[in-house]
């Protein structure tokens, strides 16, 4: 059985999900800590991708980081943010230590917070 990566992002200032807001995905050396973007996307009408991030020969166990573009989302409907925003960039370092189940990391944020778990 394959596992996969997935996200989806919640708005809790709108009550609802986070349309079109940009997410990368690193993965991490877990020896030096350097960094490589393995790719760049945009949440769809639901708050999530439209494929998983991880999937069959791509997901494999190490530390990876998901950075979630907060900052410019929220600048797009709401003009009393203050400059700079108190949240911009948010990442989400974890590891993926069977890379035969499902990991689902979730987002929920407003300009000023945020929580995430290990979803299934």
């Amino acid at each position: 059985m394959a596992g996969k990566l997935t996200t989806h992002v919640l708005d809790t200032v709108r009550g609802g999900p986070a349309a079109g807001m940009t997410i990368e995905l690193w993965s991490v050396d877990g020896q030096t800590g350097e960094k490589t973007l393995l790719k760049t996307i945009i949440t769809n009408a639901d708050g999530r991708t439209d494929a998983p991030l991880l999937v069959e020969q791509e997901f494999t166990s190490g530390i990876y980081e998901l950075v979630f573009v907060v900052g410019r989302y929220f600048s797009h409907y709401l003009d009393t943010l203050p400059k700079p925003a108190f949240l911009d960039r948010v990442p989400i370092q974890f590891g993926i230590a069977d890379p035969t189940t499902h990991y689902h990391v979730p987002l929920l944020v407003s300009p000023w917070a945020y929580s995430t778990y290990r979803g299934s």
